[in-house]
């Protein structure tokens, strides 16, 4: 039998992952799709439904904000939780979810009918972890969206619990919903003064017990190439053709630091998109390194390499604009460990080990630790994110929902 305080989870995850919200990299707006727009004030009805304070979208920022309010007899410090409602760029509409109840943790799941896409043990050995639970997948056509909408599922249904049962203690909670994570820049418009809380955490990490504090510094080179087309019967000495010159600077760049060849705190260059015609070229490279000394020699070598490239031609043929997009969270958290120390305590506490690793990517909270708030990333649940083959186990997305509960309890109770 489900146990009262996971009432809810699973349906409202099921309805959520069913709206569309992907985000888009093209847009200027905020949030950048009025999908986001949409969803964002269908959560706000629902936060306003189960009775939560000052339940508001922030103008500036589009994050939807409300508050549980404290039933203590004193101030504690005022803890938030944080989750992102846009999801990636893959194919995001009309997502169907699939339930797969009491997995056997050996046999492969057949996504859809005709049998072109299955989760296979061999590929995907993660699924050995879930014997016995109930796992969500997609149909094979979409992702699912559990990036991050296990987070925001976790988080409201937190606070229905919480709003049900007044006699469990806690101090005020803060609850932040946002826009355009997955673009990168969601939380560049955080209103930290508006979200009122003393310290964080993402609830948008992967598996049972990630614990991240640890993230890479990153940036974005958007590169423009104009060639210069010709006949090619005579184009010896005056072609410039912009794809030969967009191979020849990528093979400048060292093969061996691709994303597809690194792991741990191996940083790298990912060409991340490219097109082109002898006439025109424009690429876009990912650059991510967890050291701050080596992130920036990355992006001085790419300089170089442009720089080069545009002597060899004679003219400035290659233009480049490259630019930070967030930096290691640990940097950020080194004067607030007391803050992941919590989420650790919580976790062991509920006999979860904490898996604390260096994360090959970044969350909003590196941005929003930067603003002053400190914010670590806790587990949500998801597997294979941003993919027709990821998956969530409800039993995973149940723990994630008792690490916040504890969380709460412990700041009641520490403080």
């Amino acid at each position: 039998m489900v146990e009262e305080k996971y009432d809810g989870l699973l349906s409202r995850f099921l309805k959520y992952v069913k709206t569309e919200t992907r985000s888009n990299p093209a847009s200027t707006t905020i949030p950048s799709d009025p999908k986001e727009t949409a969803f964002l004030n269908e959560l706000k009805g629902e936060l306003v439904d189960l009775g939560l304070a000052n339940v508001h979208i922030n103008k500036q920022s589009s994050y939807l904000m409300a508050t549980i309010p404290s039933n203590l007899d004193h101030s504690v410090p005022v803890v938030g939780f944080i989750a992102h409602v846009d999801t990636a760029d893959f194919n995001a509409h009309n997502v169907n979810p699939q339930i797969v109840e009491d997995y056997d943790g050996q046999s492969d799941i057949q996504l859809d009918e005709k049998g072109q896409y299955k989760l296979t043990v061999a590929e995907f050995p993660s699924l050995k972890k879930y014997k016995g639970n109930t796992l969500v997948t997609t149909d094979g056509s979409t992702l699912l969206g559990a990036d991050d909408k296990s987070g925001v599922a976790e988080i409201i249904t937190m606070a229905a619990y919480l709003m049900k049962h007044p006699e469990i203690k806690h101090g005020e909670i803060r609850i932040g919903l946002g826009p355009d994570e997955e673009i990168g820049t969601g939380a560049d418009h955080f209103d930290v003064a508006d979200f009122g809380a003393d310290f964080a955490y993402t609830v948008d990490g992967g598996p049972l017990g990630e614990l991240e504090y640890e993230t890479f510094n990153a940036a974005q080179a958007e590169i423009e190439i104009q060639g210069k087309d010709v006949h090619t019967g005579v184009a010896k000495g005056t072609m410039i053709n912009a794809i030969q010159v967009a191979i020849d600077l990528h093979n400048s760049l060292p093969s061996h630091d691709r994303a597809e060849r690194t792991d741990g705190r191996q940083g790298f260059y990912h060409l991340y998109k490219f097109d082109g015609t002898v006439d025109h070229a424009t690429m876009v490279y990912l650059i991510r390194d967890h050291d701050k000394q080596i992130f920036a020699e990355r992006k001085d070598l790419l300089e170089r390499v442009v720089a080069g490239i545009n002597d060899e031609l004679g003219e400035e043929r290659v233009k480049m604009n490259l630019y930070d997009q967030y930096y290691n969270l640990k940097d950020a958290l080194q004067d607030h460990m007391d803050v992941v120390e919590i989420a650790k305590q919580a976790m062991e506490e509920l006999g979860i080990k904490p898996d604390i690793y260096p994360v090959r990517g970044g969350t909003d909270g590196s941005t929003i630790s930067y603003k002053g708030l400190p914010t670590p990333n806790l587990f949500a649940g998801g597997e294979n994110m941003h993919s027709r083959f990821e998956y969530v186990s409800v039993q995973t997305m149940e723990r994630a929902l008792d690490v916040l509960l504890k969380i709460v309890e412990l700041n009641a109770q520490n403080n």
